[in-house]
């Protein structure tokens, strides 16, 4: 007899995927996902780009296996279901790994189990196969949940009528358009942390206009002003640049705000407008700005 199920299905915070864990695995303390109580299973669920998933069929289809493995199919809720078994090393201990993807249209699902050789009589293939099985998909992960995940606060949202987390509890967009269209022909905002514990404040300048020329999605960028700013009372760098963005090769106006704090991390902060929007959109970016605080 394999492991039973809980109730219904869980969806880690902040993720659109979610699935039944089986009796015995709860939320995991250190990754999105689940695991036993002494945290030797494993079931780490995360969101990729929505190409992938087509990787995995494309490539079945042409040879039958993906990257040399033959997968599985299962028919859920969420769609059709690809997954591999195997074996392999963690360490001296042998443990059977699998990897589950599965399509959520403007991403891909993705799901991938340990389970080490002394616990696979109860966390079997089967049990783990019937696992797989009831995946499901959300539309929308409340805005509420996913600030929640952010390491900083978010007060004021600016109507913008999209909320989504790039990287759960690592970087945010708001936005205006929506993944299925592109984000670049609407006014939009990315709002994350970045490492400059390195920076010196007398480097602040150069290190602002790097990272300002590195957003990515942007091309033939021309930094038109960089300048120190207080951003709430703290040091900061205000850079704007001109710039192609998107498949439409939408001309834009970009904003970045870099909030420096004293710590390993600056508070990044990207607007973007196409350019006729600008004036409209700029008032917007800085509100969303003022309203963002630390995580007390």
């Amino acid at each position: 007899m394999g492991p039973a199920f809980a109730a219904d299905p869980i969806f880690p915070p902040g993720l659109r995927l979610g699935l039944t864990p089986l009796v015995g695995l709860s939320a995991a303390k250190a990754f999105s996902g689940f695991e036993s109580e002494d945290q030797s299973v494993k079931v780490l669920l995360a969101e990729l780009p929505p190409e992938a998933y087509g990787e995995v069929v494309n490539a079945f289809k042409a040879t039958g296996t993906t990257g040399g493995i033959k997968p599985d199919i299962i028919e859920t809720a969420a769609g059709p279901v690809y997954y591999t078994t195997e074996n392999a090393k963690a360490g001296a201990a042998s443990v059977r790994p699998y990897s589950m993807i599965v399509s959520g249209g403007t991403f891909s699902g993705y799901v991938a189990v340990q389970v080490p050789e002394n616990a696979t009589k109860i966390y079997s293939d089967d049990a783990v196969r019937q696992m797989f099985a009831t995946a499901v998909i959300r539309k929308e992960v409340p805005v509420e949940e996913q600030l929640g995940q952010m390491p900083f606060k978010v007060s004021e949202l600016s109507n913008f009528k999209n909320i989504r987390t790039l990287a759960v509890g690592a970087a945010l967009i708001l936005a205006d358009g929506d993944e299925a269209s592109g984000f670049e022909a609407a006014p939009f905002m990315v709002i994350g942390l970045i490492g400059s514990a390195q920076v010196a404040p007398e480097d602040r300048d150069r290190f602002a206009q790097q990272t300002a020329t590195t957003i990515p999605g942007v091309r033939e960028a021309r930094i038109t002003m960089s300048e120190p700013i207080r951003i709430d009372g703290s040091p900061g760098y205000e850079t704007r640049i001109n710039a192609i963005s998107g498949k439409d090769n939408t001309a834009v106006t970009v904003v970045q705000w870099l909030k420096f704090g004293g710590g390993p991390s600056a508070l990044r902060i990207v607007g973007s407008a196409p350019r006729d929007q600008w004036s409209a959109a700029f008032p917007r970016f800085r509100a969303v700005r003022d309203g963002i605080q630390p995580r007390g």
